[in-house]
């Protein structure tokens, strides 16, 4: 079966980064865009990033352009997201998600990031 899960949240300040992971299982990885995706308490879904299969193209949210780099390693089937400049608003609980044809087939449960100045 696919499984996703996600790693490296956490209590952070502003200044610090975090590496989020998400290691995937039960497919084939090298065989679908991956996206980052949160939520920040009591607001709803915002798309954070996308990456192809073979990881050669990326896009951002705005918001986080210039401060987050989404990647990949297919040997190791890990999606990962590198957070620089964490902001509170970065605060969120974040999701790794298979991209298919007909949307967002399989989600993670989430890690949660908490940025507090």
């Amino acid at each position: 079966q696919v499984q996703l899960v996600e790693s490296g949240g956490g209590l952070v300040q502003p200044v610090v980064s975090l590496r989020l992971s998400c290691a995937a299982s039960g497919f084939t990885f090298s065989s679908y865009s991956m996206n980052w995706v949160r939520q920040a308490p009591g607001k709803g879904l915002e798309w954070v990033s996308r990456i192809t299969g073979g990881g050669g193209t990326t896009f951002s949210a705005d918001s986080v352009k210039g401060r987050f780099t989404i990647s990949r390693d297919n040997a190791k089937n890990t999606l990962y997201l590198q957070m620089n400049s964490l902001k509170p608003e970065d605060t969120a609980v974040y999701y790794c998600a298979q991209e298919a044809s007909g949307g967002m087939d399989f989600w993670g449960k989430g890690t949660l990031v908490t940025v507090s100045s």
